[in-house]
């Protein structure tokens, strides 16, 4: 599903969670991971947010891309994006909101769907008639998803620092991690 140009596009991803302080983080995309978006499969390019995170607009961490269920935002400080080389990091400080305390919970009992984000896009490809790569965009937000994600390799994780794990917490955690 394409838009008009310059409308916003989103994007989902499944999750991954451990917990250790009031944060969430993980990848909000994957590069290289194959997605089925309506009648066509979409991948990321290595280096696809790079202006964006470059030029450092205000980008928002939402919950299922409602801008009135905002979690964090890079202009605070309380989002953190960055790119390496399996994808887009984040890192957010979780709010002491209801909204925050909900999406915590929910993200340590692994009952989240994924992350997702929001974009334009300033630079793709169509290798195929059915095959989309999307090689620049500019975001416009990551948003944690409680349902279904379109991406399945995106991660996110709870992290409490008073939270201690015994040894099997611990390897049950790691076997979730891909």
């Amino acid at each position: 599903m394409t838009g008009a140009a310059g409308s916003v596009e989103r994007r989902s991803c499944g999750v991954e969670f451990r917990a250790a302080g009031r944060k969430l983080e993980g990848y909000a995309a994957v590069f290289g991971a194959s997605a089925r978006i309506g009648s066509f499969s979409e991948t990321i390019r290595s280096g696809a947010f790079a202006s964006t995170l470059t030029a450092n607009p205000d980008i928002l961490a939402l919950v299922d891309h409602d801008p009135t269920r905002l979690l964090a935002r890079t202009a605070s400080g309380t989002l953190k994006l960055a790119e390496d080389t399996r994808g887009l990091h984040f890192e957010l400080a979780i709010p002491d909101t209801q909204l925050g305390r909900d999406v915590l919970a929910l993200a340590e009992r692994n009952d989240l769907g994924g992350m997702s984000f929001g974009f334009r896009v300033k630079d793709e490809a169509w290798p195929a008639s059915d095959q989309r790569e999307l090689r620049a965009v500019d975001l416009v937000e990551i948003s944690v998803v409680q349902a279904f994600p379109a991406y399945a390799d995106t991660t996110i994780s709870a992290r409490s620092r008073s939270t201690m794990m015994t040894p099997a917490q611990r390897r049950r955690f790691l076997e979730t991690i891909r």
